[in-house]
């Protein structure tokens, strides 16, 4: 009841003080409402010469859970999902270097490089076991990242991974074969409305000014983003060897209509896993964790407590 007080106070205050006007400003306001909800507090850590930023909140003796973004995202996307766990569980959302407002290093950006600088995130943090939950790109690195690590990890979560040669392929990669623009990469403003018709099923509704706001910065990422893209692509590591050596239980949760990453993934992975566990959810794209936050979250708690069970 606090929280939705203090949201409803928030949200009066934004709409009086005219914050449309401020875009920057009015999504400064719209995170720090959904931290509030989500019982999070927005934190920094320097990391081998890094400044890693992430969400934090939770009782800080319980389970961890560590949530990876996907590619040309950043931690918001896990704030609607992640107030379903704070109660019960240590969450963690963190920027990945490269992205967010984490330190764009001129290195590499494979996701074996990111693994290990996720490693060494853990490790400053005191992180001794932990629950993994990764999307696209993130998954791909928390899958990676079990295999590399598996006597640290308790379970690992993939929603709508990257990493697998899928039998049927996706829009994306067809589109990329075919030679055409990446659609995951914004050049100009209308590159953003096709990204998220791209992305989601049910797109969630943005205020327009906000929209454009948030196209303005995607644009002026697109050279970055061009490059981590060459390096995920020229130095690709396929997840098919390394499932294997996977310990924890292991969920691969997809949306059946995701463009991006087609969810005939799930035949090559679910016979590599020692213990796996699917759900596909119906009319959702590539981000469920975005699109459809409160069903994905019940999927991914009866997923823990099967494993508590």
């Amino acid at each position: 009841m606090k929280k939705l007080l203090l949201a409803l106070l928030l949200v009066i205050g934004v709409t009086a003080a005219g914050l449309y006007a401020f875009p920057a400003a009015l999504l400064t306001s719209a995170q720090y409402l959904e931290r509030q909800i989500a019982g999070l507090s927005s934190e920094q850590l320097e990391v081998a010469n890094l400044s890693i930023h992430y969400y934090e909140g939770g009782p800080s003796d319980a389970e961890t859970l560590l949530m990876i973004h996907g590619f040309g995202a950043n931690k918001d996307n896990w704030l609607r999902f992640a107030r379903h766990f704070t109660e019960r569980y240590h969450v963690i959302a963190l920027d990945l270097p490269g992205f967010g407002n984490s330190s764009q290093p001129h290195a590499s950006y494979d996701v074996g490089s990111q693994v290990e600088r996720v490693m060494a995130f853990t490790q400053a943090l005191g992180i001794k076991k932990l629950h993994l939950i990764g999307n696209s790109m993130g998954g791909h690195i928390s899958a990676l990242y079990a295999a590399r690590y598996p006597e640290q990890v308790l379970s690992v979560a993939l929603f709508d991974n990257a990493g697998v040669t899928a039998p049927q392929k996706s829009e994306l990669a067809e589109r990329l074969e075919h030679g055409d623009r990446n659609p995951l990469i914004v050049k100009e403003p209308e590159d953003f409305n096709r990204l998220l018709d791209f992305v989601f099923v049910e797109a969630p509704p943005l205020p327009t000014v906000l929209k454009d706001y948030l196209a303005e910065q995607a644009i002026a990422q697109r050279d970055h983003y061009e490059m981590i893209f060459d390096h995920l692509r020229n130095r690709y590591i396929p997840l098919e060897p390394e499932l294997p050596k996977i310990q924890a239980p292991t969920l691969l949760l997809w949306g059946d209509k995701d463009k991006v990453l087609d969810v005939s993934s799930i035949q090559v992975m679910q016979p590599l896993l020692r213990k796996p566990s699917v759900v596909i959810m119906e009319s959702c794209g590539h981000a469920p964790m975005i699109e459809r936050p409160e069903e994905t979250a019940h999927h991914y708690q009866a997923f823990l407590d099967n494993i508590d069970g």
